[in-house]
């Protein structure tokens, strides 16, 4: 992952340390060595295998209950699990959050570390605040990830379909990829301002100091101080980010899930046409 957006997103606007992404990018580099790119890494990678199985595993059976592949039911489908996984991805954010706070703008030498990795970060949290600092930014999560992950497969359907990408298509992998990649944009698109939000909620109290006491008091401050542009700060770093790792994502799921069903396929004899048909539309990519 990028981790310029979230150290953007939560900067003081009086005192910024970065002027932008790249900015954000050579700064770090320069005081804190390549590792630094790379705080917080620990938590998204321990839970991104479940987030993954979560996600696509309740879209696919919300699919199979709602019965017809719509894009009006491939947006419920993705909502209920964007809704869903809320349970491991709030806490996973938060603790990538504060260890990327952890000595932002330090030389390596002179920081010293409060946190030793993601879990001492949930542990030391939970030990001072219990459940509910685990799972502090959890209504902004959720205000973010439902209608963000509808978008994500309602536009990833749409573009599958427009596209024709047909199973014997010479080019269907690169229209899987860029598929991916758009359905990632837009759904970032469709909720970022949220996520600085909730960026910022799941920053505060870093130091011991609290500047908000909820949704609507970070979104008022956030305003007065920085004025509209304060929901666009870290959207190019995100927007780079999305793209890559969402065509790769959806690609790789809808191949598996394309091979698994040919594998499941009768293998003794050829299907009859009717039969072949409906094999044909089950292993459509739109259909995951």
């Amino acid at each position: 992952r990028f981790l310029g957006h979230p150290l953007l997103q939560v900067q003081s606007a009086d005192k910024p340390l970065y002027r932008g992404t790249f900015h954000c990018f050579q700064s770090i580099v320069r005081q804190e060595s390549m590792l630094g790119l790379y705080k917080g890494i620990g938590s998204p990678m321990m839970g991104l295998t479940f987030i993954n199985a979560i996600v696509f595993g309740v879209q696919g059976n919300t699919m199979r209950l709602l019965g017809q592949d719509t894009p009006v039911n491939q947006f419920l489908a993705g909502a209920a699990a964007g809704a869903i996984q809320c349970i491991i991805c709030c806490p996973i954010e938060l603790a990538k959050t504060r260890m990327q706070m952890q000595g932002t703008g330090e030389k390596k030498s002179s920081t010293r570390k409060v946190y030793k990795n993601s879990l001492d970060c949930l542990a030391r949290i939970y030990q001072r605040d219990g459940l509910w600092g685990v799972n502090r930014g959890m209504v902004t999560t959720l205000i973010r990830e439902t209608p963000g992950f509808g978008v994500y497969f309602l536009t990833y359907d749409v573009l599958t379909r427009s596209l024709g990408c047909e199973p014997e298509d010479p080019y269907m992998i690169p229209k899987l990829l860029f598929a991916g990649g758009m359905s990632g944009i837009a759904s970032w698109l469709s909720t970022y301002p949220v996520d600085v939000i909730k960026s910022r909620l799941q920053a505060d109290g870093v130091g011991g100091k609290f500047q908000y006491s909820g949704i609507m008091d970070c979104t008022r401050k956030s305003i007065e101080r920085e004025g509209w542009r304060v929901f666009t700060r870290g959207l190019t770093s995100t927007l780079l980010r999305a793209f890559p790792v969402n065509a790769a994502t959806f690609a790789t799921v809808t191949l598996f899930l394309m091979y698994v069903r040919q594998e499941e396929g009768p293998k003794d004899c050829e299907p009859a046409p009717q039969h072949h048909a409906a094999l044909q539309q089950q292993v459509q990519p739109s259909s995951l």
